[in-house]
């Protein structure tokens, strides 16, 4: 049975009951489990070590998604001029909006993406700017699940002369002491704890569909999505879809520091830009699912969808084994979660429905 570790704040007892409880239930699960409130924290679980490291990736993508905030806040990216605007080289007729909203349809390329390629977000980039879409503008959105930090990160590389990842890290990472990491420093290896597959099989989906373009499932060899992070290549290069390394302690904290700040600093996003950056954009179909809705803000995924309890501006992002990180403007809550196996079936955890819900429970009472 795995023991639950660490504290909550008065208040939050509830949380720990609820944390612990799942863990009893997954045993064979190593969880982390932060929050703060306000710039404090008050939640910091785990059921084995706190300090450990592992893949964490789609959440990467909100770390990905808050560099281009800040360029958007500070005026150097309008989100309503083409993409060409600021990368000339890029073939396709979208907007910087649309391209956030993942309806570029750039899913991926003819062919998929090496190991090596695919790790590699500047390669990645160079491959997209050429590549035919999959759909035509207009009409629909689909996830570009591997391939949206590279994009959006060629924009920043374009307006500032640094990289997603250099930009990162030095306006959010080192100085808010975040351990939240897009290019994992070699010295923080022995800190890595490599994510494990699942016990339940798993049925990826059939590679020449846009869902297996989007895994990268047709290139040869096709991209195993569990083993992804555990590559030393993708963690030394922090590729900004799904390369991220973290702890629950590490994601709660970058999104306390965008929503409020972190012991007495500064928040980084402003109330509009966070308002312009969680809300949806128009319902359109979902290319790849065949649901017709909208998941997506200016990147964020849209949270009220499946937490009706959070408040409207909720912004933040799930990942793949289960991980979650977001922020609640309405609850002045910012939360991380993390799991080092790769949860059944597709990897959406659903302990995260009982934790999130706890927090926003203690909050309100």
């Amino acid at each position: 049975m795995s023991l639950t570790h660490g504290t909550v704040a008065p208040g939050f007892e509830k949380v720990r009951e609820v944390f612990a409880a799942e863990a009893a239930r997954q045993d064979d699960v190593g969880a982390q489990l932060a929050v703060y409130r306000d710039g404090r924290q008050v939640v910091d679980l785990s059921t084995g070590d706190p300090d450990a490291l592992t893949g964490v990736f789609s959440v990467t993508k909100g770390a990905a998604y808050l560099v281009v905030a800040l360029l958007v806040q500070d005026g150097l990216i309008d989100v309503d001029r083409s993409v060409r605007h600021y990368w000339p080289q890029f073939t396709s007729d979208v907007t910087v909006r649309e391209l956030l909203g993942h309806r570029a349809g750039l899913i991926g390329v003819d062919g998929g993406f090496g190991p090596r390629e695919i790790a590699d977000d500047r390669i990645i980039a160079e491959r997209l700017a050429k590549q035919r879409p999959y759909w035509p503008r207009g009409s629909g959105y689909g996830y570009h699940a591997l391939v949206i930090g590279a994009l959006a990160g060629e924009i920043v590389r374009r307006v500032t002369g640094r990289s997603l990842q250099q930009t990162y890290e030095q306006r959010v990472r080192a100085p808010y002491d975040i351990d939240f990491h897009l290019g994992l420093p070699a010295e923080l290896e022995p800190r890595y704890h490599p994510v494990r597959s699942s016990t339940v099989e798993e049925l990826p989906p059939d590679a020449g569909s846009l869902a297996g373009i989007a895994l990268n499932r047709h290139a040869d060899p096709p991209t195993y999505l569990p083993a992804f992070p555990n590559s030393r290549t993708v963690r030394r290069l922090g590729q900004a879809s799904a390369g991220g390394v973290a702890n629950a302690r590490g994601i709660a904290r970058l999104y306390a520091a965008a929503l409020s700040g972190v012991e007495g600093s500064p928040p980084l996003l402003r109330p509009r830009t966070i308002t312009d950056f969680g809300t949806p954009g128009e319902p359109a179909p979902d290319l790849l699912t065949g649901v017709t809705g909208n998941q997506f803000g200016l990147g964020y995924e849209a949270l009220t969808i499946r937490y009706p309890f959070l408040g409207p501006a909720a912004f933040g992002h799930f990942g793949a084994a289960g991980s979650l990180g977001f922020a609640d403007p309405r609850s002045g809550v910012a939360y991380g979660y993390t799991r080092d196996r790769f949860a059944p079936p597709d990897g959406g955890a659903v302990e995260n429905d009982q934790f999130a819900a706890a927090v926003i429970q203690a909050v309100d009472a």
